[in-house]
């Protein structure tokens, strides 16, 4: 389990990352979320010990971070970086020799994960012959070749169309079921929203949510229903049980206020229009996120 500690990093007198605490479990995937220049990318460097903490810890397994621990990570830079005039192959035995993998075994790695990637084919090519998404498959494997404990992947889906992209996604998948400590670092709220059991909402270097993804959805969901209806929508307005509706082309959703049970609504409704459609919905995560930061603004 890897666990952070009031984590803090500065440059001058500026908080880029501001007292963020977290723990990541084995067997799951932890996203971190927020938008362009929250703090993400600078946080899992703190934790790779590429850039310095201005103050706090991080924990591996219970011990302090060190040179052993680096050794079992595998990561994925956002800004990705390969040796465009080297062959697939060449690039791939390099960056295993990085995590001390002897030549013949980094070869015989690569050829697995260049035929589970589908791109074997490339093998004696060179990087700037592929096409953007096979580089970035290349760069997948340069950070999964040494079987990490610890896979820390910052934006790892872009660049992908969606075929390839299933195919990340059924990889990260096989490591969860393998038991490894998975940090997923993206923007893309709807796609962390399929992937991840617990999440680190940050802005401004700041934590505004942490924990299980069900819980927050609980804890910050409202009270939102769907409905659809033969007749004008309009009228709904009308029902003091609406805290805010949106009206689109054949339902609406709507918020109701806390303290209305959405069964006893529902009743109304039937009273004075024809149903045809009513569901309970879940906010999605990047609803969530816009409404905690508008709460914090305000």
């Amino acid at each position: 389990m890897l666990v952070v500690k009031n984590l803090v990093k500065s440059y001058n007198d500026k908080r880029v990352v501001d007292n963020l605490s977290f723990q990541v479990h084995p067997g799951k995937i932890f996203g971190m979320l927020g938008p362009n220049g929250a703090g993400k990318t600078t946080t899992l460097r703190t934790i790779l010990n590429i850039i310095k903490p201005t103050s706090g810890e991080i924990l591996f397994d219970n011990n302090p971070v060190g040179y052993e621990y680096y050794n079992l990570i595998g990561y994925l830079p956002e800004e990705r970086g390969l040796y465009r005039k080297s062959k697939v192959i060449d690039v791939l035995i390099y960056f295993a020799a990085l995590k001390n993998i002897r030549k013949k075994d980094a070869v015989k790695l690569s050829d697995i994960w260049l035929n589970k990637l589908y791109i074997s084919e490339y093998r004696e090519k060179k990087i700037e012959q592929l096409s953007k998404g096979n580089q970035q498959k290349v760069q997948l494997i340069a950070a999964i070749i040494h079987n990490p404990k610890l896979l820390i992947l910052d934006e790892p889906f872009t660049g992908f169309d969606p075929i390839n992209q299933q195919e990340v996604k059924d990889l990260i998948f096989s490591f969860v079921s393998e038991g490894k400590t998975i940090i997923l670092s993206t923007h893309q709220m709807d796609l962390a929203e399929k992937l991840c059991e617990e999440i680190l909402l940050i802005d401004k270097g700041k934590a505004i949510s942490f924990g299980n993804l069900s819980d927050i959805k609980k804890n910050f969901g409202g009270n939102n229903i769907r409905l659809s209806i033969s007749g004008d929508y309009t009228a709904l307005k009308q029902y003091p049980e609406i805290l805010k509706i949106d009206i689109y082309n054949n339902y609406s959703d709507i918020q109701l206020k806390d303290d209305v049970e959405p069964s006893h609504f529902l009743k109304k409704i039937i009273e004075r229009n024809d149903v045809n459609h009513f569901s309970i919905v879940e906010p999605s995560l990047n609803k969530i996120f816009i409404d905690l930061i508008k709460h914090k603004l305000n």
